[in-house]
């Protein structure tokens, strides 16, 4: 029997290139690792950026995009499913978007508000959770929203440079702005997406990324043992 795996485009970030072994468990057998707590403070700059956009044109956001609109903002959006001819296995993508856009000539783009510059390094994996998004919209399951085509994609990135105080002594923070535009590569999404569907087809679950301190922590508890290092009598804790 064929397997078909859930994919998040979020994952196809840093917890893939983190650790397969996290992905491949978080995935496989929905063994996941503790949710880490966003500060909200990104939240609410996540939010008033999407507030100030509401209703607004693409132009604003760059005056590289088309004229359109905002399509809409968070929604959960999920593909059919994508079959691979080498294992035989499925998979398809569920996901929330950050924003997507409607565009005057009839196509539509795909973009995330970061509150902080991007590495070099690391716009491989926003393109990745981009495109993800982008074929979600294109290759919709019946019954989700479907959008097509996603001629654009890409970051729209706000960093605080200087700390201000007005004539009314209100403070702000002055932000330098950015649009990282994205180029659609499909050919090279679909075959990462052939490489994540190749690693969840193995049976033996892959080792442990160098740097993933949650590995670390649960390899290291499994030789923890608080009977080695104290022992009770008379309600006491002896030390050994």
């Amino acid at each position: 029997m064929n397997d078909i795996f859930k994919l998040s485009p979020s994952d196809f970030g840093f917890l893939y290139d983190e650790c397969k072994r996290c992905f491949y468990l978080k995935v496989k057998h929905g063994f996941n690792r503790p949710r880490s707590i966003m500060p909200s403070i990104f939240i609410k700059i996540d939010s008033i950026m999407k507030d100030h956009f509401e209703g607004k044109s693409p132009k604003d956001i760059s005056d590289t995009l088309p004229e359109g609109k905002i399509e809409f903002g968070s929604k959960w959006v999920q593909s059919r499913p994508f079959a691979d001819r080498h294992t035989g296995n499925k998979c398809f993508i569920k996901g929330v978007t950050d924003t997507v856009l409607g565009f005057d000539d009839n196509t539509y783009g795909v973009i995330d508000f970061k509150t902080s510059s991007v590495k070099d390094q690391n716009v491989e994996k926003y393109s990745r959770q981009l495109h993800a998004y982008a074929l979600a919209l294109e290759n919709a399951a019946d019954g989700k929203p479907s959008l097509k085509p996603i001629s654009r994609i890409g970051l729209f990135v706000l960093e605080p440079e200087k700390f201000l105080k007005n004539a009314k002594k209100d403070f702000f923070f002055k932000n330098k702005v950015k649009w990282q535009e994205i180029p659609r590569d499909d050919i090279k999404f679909f075959k990462f997406l052939k490489e994540v569907v190749a690693l969840l087809s193995e049976e033996k679950i892959p080792e442990a990324g160098h740097n993933c301190t949650h590995c670390k922590y649960v390899d290291d508890s499994k030789f923890f043992s608080p009977t080695k290092s104290k022992s009770v009598k008379n309600n006491e804790i002896i030390l050994q």
